[in-house]
């Protein structure tokens, strides 16, 4: 009776079914799927892994742009070099990068989220102010540079303007070392926020409304329930954010360039700025090439963090 059912079942079966039922092939290992990924390695292998390579090369040298022929080998001279008393001093710039990047990690995450929980719900007017907050992150940074120098002229720009306004002190901003960096933490910020916002508005939308809902039952406050159940959920949005922000706050170097030139007396020279000086304006290519290795080790440093609490899920030691 069971062979006769089996045999009627695969008679009435469709012709195509048995081979529907086939699995997928997996081509990642097969000659198609190298053949596939073929053009991605190449551009990555021509764009990232060779220069990064010749870079390394380079920094173990006293480099001759003009003649490489000419470069003397110093070995780990160049590194060397990176506590040895220069002005700027490495350290300094150092602590520049990490300053502007604590400023930008703490300030960015902590305004980002709290635009994205008042910005959650729908909406006409909600959705245009979700655009309009988005649009400062797809400006270019170099224009928007040019006109925030003018925002923050001492003498006619609209930001001491809005100080005298409210009878407040006025500052030099960028022609003062004490303020220069904080004025660029300004425009970082202005220009950032806007793509973290919209990061977190994405995680908001994956939340559980049935958790929320079950805190307000049982009595939870507005900010308990934000403490114990919104922020808790968010832990891996806010792991990305707070390390994609290091990684590139760690790299920024444009509005270094146009806001202050790493000025006044160094005050904002950070480490991408400072590559720069020594290979481009000193021509020392091979302290130049030193320093911009140990920036790629510390944001290698970053990725791998933002790696290893991705693949554990949740971690308390970013946020």
């Amino acid at each position: 009776m069971t062979a006769t059912t089996d045999a009627a079942t695969a008679v009435a079966a469709p012709p195509g079914s048995a081979r529907r039922r086939r699995p997928a092939r997996d081509f990642r290992a097969t000659r198609w799927g190298w053949a596939y990924s073929a053009p991605a390695v190449l551009v990555f292998l021509a764009f990232v892994i060779i220069p990064t390579g010749y870079t390394f090369y380079v920094s173990l040298w006293k480099w001759n742009a003009l003649n490489p022929a000419l470069s003397k080998f110093k070995g780990l001279g160049n590194y060397t070099r990176l506590f040895q008393a220069n002005q700027p001093t490495f350290l300094s710039s150092l602590w520049h990068s990490l300053y502007f990047t604590g400023a930008m990690v703490i300030g960015g995450t902590a305004i980002s989220l709290a635009l994205a929980l008042l910005l959650q719900r729908g909406g006409a007017l909600l959705n245009g102010t979700r655009v309009a907050l988005f649009l400062p992150h797809a400006t270019p940074v170099i224009a928007t540079s040019m006109i925030w120098t003018w925002i923050f002229n001492y003498k006619f720009g609209l930001a001491d303007w809005i100080l005298h306004s409210l009878h407040l002190p006025t500052s030099q901003w960028l022609q003062s070392s004490s303020s220069a960096m904080p004025a660029v933490v300004i425009y970082s910020l202005w220009h950032e926020v806007g793509f973290t916002t919209v990061v977190f508005l994405g995680g908001l939308a994956t939340l559980s409304n049935e958790l929320s809902e079950a805190a307000r039952v049982d009595g939870c406050s507005g900010w308990q329930e934000f403490w114990h159940v919104t922020w808790h959920q968010l832990k891996p949005v806010t792991v990305f954010v707070v390390a994609i922000t290091a990684i590139t706050s760690l790299q920024a170097f444009t509005q270094f360039y146009q806001l202050a030139s790493g000025g006044p007396a160094y005050a904002t020279t950070t480490l991408s700025y400072l590559v720069y000086q020594e290979a481009f304006l000193f021509s020392d290519t091979g302290y130049g090439a030193a320093l911009a290795v140990v920036l790629f080790a510390i944001t290698v440093f970053f990725t791998l963090v933002r790696r290893r609490t991705a693949a554990n899920g949740e971690s308390h030691a970013l946020v």
